[in-house]
C-alpha cells in the first residue's frame, strides 16, 4: 500500500474513491451547457482540464505542445499520446491540486472556471470507441456456467485453460451510467416447444465486468508483446455486459453471442489509470497448464480492487446488495489479453475498449451474474420486501462499483448504474 495520503486544497470527503491519489480522467460538461470536454475528479469537484491547458498550466515536454487534446470531446487524442504524456498529466494535476501549491489554488478567477461541483455537471462517454471485444477471463465464472450446462466433469472448453477466449461485441450500443436499458426482444426457444417464438427476454442478466481503454495501439501486422502491455493500457471502467439468457441460449451455436449482448453495454464514465491502481497489484492465480510462450506475462498483474453489486426492484427505497467480487480472481489478466487480442496482427486504436467477461469469485456471495446467483433460475434470490429473483423485471436498478481501498485513501471508479425499461417490442 501506499504511504499516507496527500492533502489537496479541494475538500475530499472521507472515504471518497476519488482521492487526490486516484486523477481518473472522464469527459462531462456542465448542465447548463453542451460542450463536452476533458477533465478529472477530486472528491465531489470536477477539474476542467481544458481550462487548465488554455492557461498554460501543462509546462511538460509532451503537454506543452500537446495540450490541446483536453479541450476535445473525447479522451482518444490523449490516449494515443502514450504512456509518458499520461503520467506526465497525472503528476502535473496532483501537482496543481496540492494543498501547498498556490499555483491554482491562490489564483480565484481560474479556480471558479475550472472547478465544477459534481451536481453541476453531466458525463459523457470517455472515448470514440471504435472496437469492443469481451473475454471470458474468469475460471469461476467460466466453471460455474459450463456446469450448468455441460456438467463437472465438462466444465470448461477444451481451450479455455490454454487462452483467453472473447467475443466481439457491438461498440455502437456502449452506453455511460445513467442511461436507462430498454428489455431486448428476439428469438427463444422454450424448452416445451418444437419451434422458437419472438418476444421479450424473459432472462434478462447484468455481468459484473471491468473493461480496459488502449492507448497508442498497433499497426496492423504488428502483434504488441505482453511485456509492452503497460504502455498500450490506458486505463479502467467498470462494464455492465448485459445478456439476454434465453435468446443467447438459442442464438450461439455455431459463432457465440450476437443479439443476445448487441442491445446495451454500460461503462462508468471515469477511467482509472494504472499508475493510480499501481499500489493495488497483487499475484494473479498460478496458471496451469504453462501457457504458450507469447502468453507468458511477468510482474504482477492481479489488481486487488473490491467490486460489488447492488439491486433495487421498482418497489424498494434502498438498493441491496446481492454480490460482492474482487479483480483478482481473474485467470486471464489484461496483458494476455491484449497480446492474445493481436498476435494475428490484429490492429487495436486508441479508444477500443477491451473486458474482462464475468468476474465471479469462489464462494456463493461472489458470483458475478444472476444466472450463476439463482443457478439458472433454479435458486430464486429473496430481496429484503419480499420479493424474488431468478432475472432482471422490468423498473430494477442495477448499479455496480468498484474501489481499491489503501491504509487512509481510496481509489475508485464510482459507479455504474441503469434501470430496466419495458421491452419496446411488446
Amino acid at each position: 500500500m501506499a504511504a499516507s495520503p496527500l492533502s489537496s486544497f479541494v475538500e475530499v470527503p472521507a472515504g471518497s474513491p476519488f482521492s487526490l491519489q486516484n486523477i481518473p480522467f472522464g469527459v462531462f460538461c456542465h448542465v447548463q451547457s453542451c460542450m463536452p470536454r476533458v477533465g478529472t475528479r477530486i472528491g465531489d469537484t470536477v477539474l476542467d482540464l481544458g481550462a487548465l491547458a488554455t492557461a498554460g498550466l501543462f509546462t511538460g515536454p509532451i503537454l506543452s505542445r500537446h495540450g490541446d487534446v483536453f479541450c476535445r470531446p473525447v479522451l482518444n487524442g490523449f490516449m494515443a499520446l502514450g504512456r509518458p504524456a499520461w503520467q506526465e498529466a497525472r503528476q502535473t494535476i496532483q501537482s496543481l491540486l496540492r494543498a501547498d501549491n498556490p499555483t491554482l489554488r491562490d489564483n480565484h478567477e481560474l479556480r471558479s472556471r475550472a472547478l465544477i461541483a459534481v451536481h453541476n455537471v453531466q458525463m459523457h462517454l470517455p472515448a470514440a470507441i471504435g472496437d469492443y471485444t469481451d473475454f471470458s477471463s474468469s475460471r469461476y465464472h467460466a466453471h460455474n456456467v459450463g456446469t450448468m450446462f455441460r456438467g463437472p466433469d465438462n466444465a470448461l472448453m477444451e481451450n479455455w485453460l490454454h487462452m483467453p477466449v472473447a467475443y466481439h461485441g457491438r461498440a455502437s450500443s456502449i452506453v455511460v451510467s445513467g442511461q436507462d436499458i430498454h428489455r431486448p426482444a428476439g428469438q427463444i426457444k422454450p424448452g416445451d416447444r418444437d419451434r422458437p417464438i419472438f418476444g421479450p427476454s424473459r432472462r434478462l442478466d447484468f455481468e459484473l465486468e471491468v473493461g480496459f481503454f488502449t492507448g497508442p495501439g498497433n499497426q496492423l501486422g504488428e502483434p504488441i508483446p505482453v511485456q509492452d502491455a503497460r504502455d498500450h493500457i490506458f486505463g479502467l471502467v467498470l462494464v455492465n455486459d448485459w445478456s439476454a439468457r434465453d435468446i443467447q441460449t438459442w442464438e450461439y451455436r455455431p459463432l457465440g453471442p450476437f443479439l443476445a449482448k448487441n442491445f446495451a453495454t454500460s461503462i462508468s464514465p471515469w477511467v482509472v489509470t494504472l499508475d493510480a491502481l499501481e499500489p493495488f497489484l497483487v499475484e494473479g492465480p498460478r496458471q496451469e497448464p504453462e501457457p504458450l510462450p507469447y502468453l507468458q506475462s511477468t510482474g504482477r498483474w492481479g489488481y486487488d480492487i473490491d467490486l460489488e453489486v447492488q439491486l433495487q426492484s421498482a418497489q424498494m427505497g434502498h438498493p441491496v446488495v446481492i454480490s460482492r467480487s474482487n479483480f483478482r480472481h481473474l485467470y486471464w489478466n489484461m496483458a494476455q489479453q491484449l497480446a492474445h487480442h493481436t498476435i494475428t496482427g490484429c490492429n487495436v486504436r486508441p479508444g477500443d475498449l477491451l473486458a474482462t467477461g464475468t468476474i465471479s469469485g469462489p464462494t456463493p456471495d461472489s458470483l458475478g451474474s444472476l444466472l450463476e446467483l439463482s443457478w439458472q433460475g433454479t435458486k430464486p434470490l429473496t430481496l429484503p420486501n419480499g420479493e424474488t429473483r431468478t432475472y432482471l423485471a422490468d423498473g430494477d436498478r442495477v448499479t455496480l462499483t468498484g474501489r481499491a481501498q489503501g491504509d487512509d485513501y481510496c481509489v475508485g471508479f464510482g459507479e455504474v448504474s441503469a434501470r430496466i425499461l419495458p421491452c419496446p417490442a411488446s
